[in-house]
């Protein structure tokens, strides 16, 4: 099939010698293509037979990167059903559509519109988000990412939201190499179109670990550990800042970030994550603490 022309091309006669002197000189190019996308697809199929694509959960070989196997798949546990209006807990009893807060907001509400999260935290979810922040699997903030796409277009609506992840202490940051919630919302921001800003805020202190502490107890280890950058307040004066990390287990974390960012003149501050922490769901009975791999806020 010719190339398409676009409506209203004029066409011209031309001499026949050189329509064919054209054909001639245009078919090595148009043979490349075709002849690169073999290279690639020979290459894709040697890589695989060399390193298979294994599934993020058990890594057993699945058929495409990213990819899930159907037990591990079956085991997710998707938080689309209705929620607390204001930390976005799921609300059994609530209805679809009905704004509704639960206890716990309703006595002393979070500094945050809404905080979904793409899952249930449990033994999957936490496998990926363990493989991305201690395994290096970095590739895995594009899976996790895919997966919080959908809760973040309806907590952003037509507003143009700016991501903006939970920082690491610089200490933190040099040690590990890299900031696992600001790869996240890079890669989220590049499937969804939103802007993103990872310096936004920033974490000015190191806090010791929270593992086995109460609600209070964390809440004032965390308490100041954030800051806004010197010209944070021009970046963010009336936008939708969410803020987005990996995993929301006590949500001292997000508290302390978000009434950081609340200083800052937005018009409004949620927070996403990839998984969440939900008592009554089975797998989630006993909650993996992740201050037990780190000193600094789970961190």
């Amino acid at each position: 099939m010719g190339a398409l022309v676009p409506p209203g091309a004029m066409f011209h006669k031309r001499p026949m010698a050189t329509m064919a002197e054209d054909s001639e000189d245009d078919a090595p190019a148009a043979a490349a293509p075709v002849l690169s996308r073999g290279i690639r697809r020979l290459g894709t199929a040697l890589l695989d037979y060399a390193l298979p694509p294994r599934c993020p959960g058990c890594g057993l070989v699945v058929g495409e990167v990213g990819q899930f196997c159907l037990d591990c798949w079956n085991s997710l546990h998707f938080l689309d059903g209705p929620a607390c209006a204001r930390c976005s807990v799921p609300l059994p009893t609530a209805l679809p559509g009905v704004a509704s807060e639960c206890g716990a907001c309703l006595a002393d509400p979070p500094p945050f519109d809404g905080a979904p999260a793409a899952l249930a935290y449990g033994p999957v979810a936490r496998t990926v988000a363990l493989r991305l922040k201690y395994g290096r699997r970095l590739g895995h903030a594009r899976l996790m990412a895919r997966l919080m796409a959908r809760p973040f277009e309806a907590l952003a609506g037509e507003a143009e939201p700016l991501l903006v992840p939970v920082p690491l202490h610089r200490w933190r940051l040099w040690s590990r190499g890299f900031n696992q919630a600001a790869l996240i919302a890079d890669e989220l921001a590049r499937l969804t179109g939103a802007a993103h800003d990872p310096h936004l805020l920033v974490r000015r202190k190191a806090t010791a670990a929270l593992r086995g502490k109460g609600r209070r107890e964390r809440e004032k280890i965390v308490a100041g550990a954030f800051a806004l950058a010197p010209d944070a307040k021009v970046r963010a004066a009336g936008r939708h800042l969410i803020l987005i990390d990996d995993v929301h287990a006590s949500g001292a974390t997000l508290r302390a970030a978000a009434r950081a960012l609340r200083r800052s003149g937005a018009a409004r501050v949620s927070a996403l994550c990839w998984a969440r922490v939900v008592h009554d769901v089975p797998d989630n009975a006993a909650p993996f603490d992740f201050a037990v791999l780190d000193s600094d806020m789970q961190r």
